[in-house]
């Protein structure tokens, strides 16, 4: 047999394997939600081995002390302890927002401490996405400049910029906020912007900061019902809280004290979401009381928005001309230089 010829049998096998694996069991495909959903793979989306995090402040803290545990791809993980017993610093680690001490922290198949800073950062851009207790929205921003950030950052086209982030409003329910500034939104409604920028690169692994903390306990469960019908996509969920009752939605507990893993529980049976979540054109579902499109299911904490002609001029001078939008949809350079400072 010639080189050649052996080259194309190699090609030829490799496409074989290829196919196989396309139509490898339990895969999983994206649904209505237009989140990218988890795939068949034996690479866990997270992985600590005996992880170690020390703090110097004088005398040594010990965040995280010896930490192991796995989270299988398509799983949903709440990490439960007491303020203080390191759950933050594991969600920092795993966020590649820091670098472990000792130890191993594997996300997406990649070891974070062997990543260069631009390589963290791509990693963070490209597979994990952010749900904090305190949303941490760009004030002067409206809800879908804040949701076309991520974009922003990435130099993606004006015109899918808008467009992506429209369409993860509309999923969440507040395509008719979309124009609305943080200020005029209700919490509920905050939240669903912040899981709206959190989906925006389309990321396998959402971490998920108290995502409740800051909210009534109706409009609680209405995000507790989008975190199901996004776990139900295939998204990876890990998320930290130190409340029972919300920990109850996932699937495991792990259980941390003072840096250590306590236990790990299996939930035997999963809280339930108080009403239906419904399958409804939003593509991601709600609980009943607040399946109006307009949020949350309490009345709307809005301000009155008849000097947003106003507003819109004030924003394009703090954020920057760019293209003629004024806005981080518009263009790359927009929504950085002006708004960071609120951001922070």
């Amino acid at each position: 047999m010639t080189p050649d010829s052996t080259d194309a049998a190699a090609e030829s096998a490799d496409a074989g394997e290829s196919a196989s694996d396309d139509a490898g069991v339990g895969d999983t495909t994206a649904d209505d939600t237009g989140v990218g959903s988890a795939t068949a793979d034996d690479t866990p989306a997270v992985s600590l081995v005996d992880v170690r995090k020390t703090y110097r402040l004088g005398e040594p803290v010990h965040a995280l002390d010896g930490v192991s545990f796995t989270a299988p791809r398509g799983s949903y993980t709440a990490v439960m302890g007491p303020s203080g017993s390191g759950k933050s610093t594991l969600m920092n680690l795993v966020g590649c927002l820091d670098t472990p001490t000792a130890g191993a922290v594997v996300v997406d198949g990649r070891d974070v401490a062997a990543l260069s800073a631009d390589g963290k950062a791509r990693l963070r851009a490209e597979s994990v996405g952010f749900v904090f207790q305190t949303f941490n929205l760009m004030p002067r921003l409206t809800a879908a400049e804040n949701v076309a950030l991520p974009l922003v950052f990435r130099d993606r086209p004006r015109r899918e910029r808008e467009q992506r982030a429209r369409e993860l409003l509309t999923r969440v329910g507040l395509g008719d906020r979309a124009d609305h500034r943080p200020s005029e939104l209700s919490g509920g409604q905050r939240q669903r912007v912040a899981i709206a920028r959190a989906l925006t690169n389309e990321p396998d692994l959402l971490l998920a900061d108290e995502p409740t903390g800051n909210l009534d306990a109706e409009t609680g469960i209405e995000i507790m019902a989008l975190f199901e019908r996004l776990h139900r996509a295939g998204n990876t969920i890990l998320m930290v809280t130190h409340e029972r009752h919300v920990a109850e939605h996932a699937e495991r507990i792990v259980h941390v004290l003072d840096g250590r893993i306590e236990r790990i529980e299996t939930v035997a049976q999963r809280r339930p979401i108080t009403g239906p979540v419904t399958e409804d054109t939003d593509g991601i579902g709600r609980e009943d009381a607040g399946a109006n499109g307009h949020g949350n299911g309490i009345d709307d904490e809005r301000t009155d928005s008849s000097g947003r002609e106003d507003e819109a001029g004030e924003l394009r001078r703090n954020v920057g001309e760019g293209d003629g939008s004024g806005s981080p949809i518009g263009s790359a350079a927009d929504g950085v230089s002006g708004s960071d400072a609120e951001g922070r």
